[in-house]
């Protein structure tokens, strides 16, 4: 079975997009940030670090240091599919750092989003 192209995606490459997204609703990069150190337990030099060498999105969350383990309360739909239904897990962790984005870029408290 192939995989799909955006597990070799550069994690930086996309990082920006969640940037835009949040900052386009009045939403900040600290709070994208926040999300993500939350979802993986990477530290924010851990994140600048790999966004620096261009780390791609299969390694970036199969070498995370901790996933949260309550992003299992995350749920909801996604390019059309639900992610508590994704039996892949790294393309599920993609989707739950997804969701959480769109949720910032909604509008919605940050202790939601990290479901709190």
């Amino acid at each position: 079975m192939t995989k799909h192209k955006i597990y070799s995606m550069s994690f930086a490459s996309v990082y920006p997009h969640y940037i835009n997204k949040a900052e386009r609703k009045g939403r900040t990069k600290s709070e994208v940030d926040e999300i993500i150190r939350w979802h993986t337990g990477y530290s924010q030099e851990e994140i600048e670090a790999l966004i620096g060498k261009e780390t791609d999105f299969e390694t970036f969350f199969e070498e995370a240091p901790e996933l949260n383990a309550s992003r299992k309360l995350i749920k909801g739909v996604i390019c059309g599919v639900r992610v508590e239904d994704i039996e892949e897990p790294v393309m599920q962790e993609i989707r739950y750092l997804d969701k959480m984005i769109d949720e910032l870029a909604k509008g919605k408290k940050m202790e939601k989003i990290l479901r709190a």
